[in-house]
């Protein structure tokens, strides 16, 4: 699980390089990316979710 929460920090600051690349300069690109990055996070989080209940039970 440690690696997983390690992984999942480091698409965190991914999306947020891109996400404010998006908002302060109107890069589209980085839009894009961010969205991408949006969706793996969505994806591992919900795995965290899974293996965090799966270890307190």
């Amino acid at each position: 699980m440690e690696a997983l929460v390690k992984s999942i920090l480091a698409q965190f600051a991914e999306f947020e390089k891109n996400a404010t690349a998006q908002v302060e300069k109107g890069n589209k690109a980085a839009g894009a990316r961010a969205r991408k990055n949006a969706l793996e996070l969505m994806k591992a989080l919900k795995e965290f979710r899974k293996e965090s209940v799966e270890a307190t039970k």
